[in-house]
């Protein structure tokens, strides 16, 4: 008599049903992208908790431990005047990313607004914003920046002098880089405005307003995410540049950006650690936010096959 053979159930696995489970899903399905993710957090909170991490003064000088290469007790060597490399990179994090996070959040609001109300309105409403937004693109934006800079640096306000000047960099970076946000919202709203739910909402008796960001915003934001992720990279990179070129958040305030240019004359001394390290952390945030923005771009694509 043969024997039974035991049947083994095998599961499969159930598809995520609702929205927030399948973007989700995507988003995972994408490994540079989760990887990304992962680098950034940490980032994050390294800057977030430098304290805990180093005991070191970022702002302490000492010419007994000047161009100390890197070793157990500075993992990161120090600069040219004895400062700890890696409390600083820690440090300068927080300023860095949190500029970047805030010009992009001013960005954002800006090209929201711009674009939901040229989409929603059209005719010379549309053309006179999307006119505006053609003449801000035509500008050179590095020219822009430095200008902007100097002529807000020069209104000696006590708001723009705080935390090194980082008011006056989040408010140059964030009103030259609302434009494509701005083309993003117009183009959903154009094709958003006309559809049943924005006809049923203006039946009930909503007012524009409530019809523009209570029913169609919501509904165009998939671009709008996206987009403050590649933005937030490309915030990074113009107050890197800015403080490069000195005009950027002053110091003893250290940014990633401010640190590479104290580093210029050092590199052709030998000391070439005061220049990978704050480079190396630039550019793992801004490849980071880029592989997260096309992981998004695929996880909120309605049209990808699941």
């Amino acid at each position: 008599m043969a024997a039974d053979i035991p049947t083994i159930a095998v599961r499969k696995k159930r598809a995520p049903t609702s929205m927030t489970g399948m973007i989700w899903h995507r988003f995972t399905q994408h490994k540079l992208a989760v990887l990304s993710a992962i680098i950034l957090v940490v980032m994050i909170l390294a800057s977030a908790f430098a304290p805990v991490i180093s005991h070191h003064d970022p702002d302490r000088s000492s010419f007994r431990t000047r161009y100390i290469s890197p070793s157990p007790e500075y993992p990161l060597g120090t600069d040219d005047l004895g400062r700890d490399m890696l409390t600083r990179i820690l440090y300068g994090g927080r300023v860095s990313l949190s500029v970047g996070l805030l010009a992009m959040l001013l960005a954002i609001v800006i090209g929201t607004v711009v674009g939901a109300i040229a989409g929603f309105y059209g005719g010379w409403v549309d053309n006179v914003l999307m006119r505006l937004v053609d003449v801000m693109l035509s500008l050179p934006r590095l020219f822009m920046l430095i200008l902007m800079t100097i002529i807000l640096r020069g209104l000696n306000s006590p708001l723009l002098q705080v935390w090194g000047g980082v008011p006056v960099i989040v408010l140059v970076i964030g009103i030259l880089a609302w434009m494509g946000v701005a083309r993003l919202v117009r183009a959903s709203f154009l094709s958003l405005k006309e559809k049943e739910f924005v006809e049923a909402a203006r039946a009930a008796g909503a007012s524009n307003l409530r019809i523009m960001f209570r029913h169609i915003l919501p509904n165009a934001m998939s671009p709008v995410i996206v987009a403050a992720t590649l933005g937030l990279a490309g915030a990074i990179i113009s107050e890197s540049g800015l403080s490069f070129l000195g005009l950027g958040v002053q110091p003893p305030t250290p940014t990633w950006g401010n640190m590479l240019t104290n580093a210029q004359d050092e590199m052709l001394k030998g000391h070439i650690w005061m220049a990978i390290f704050p480079g190396l952390m630039i550019f793992i945030t801004v490849i980071s936010m880029n592989y997260i923005g096309d992981g998004l771009r695929d996880a909120l694509d309605p049209h990808k096959k699941q």
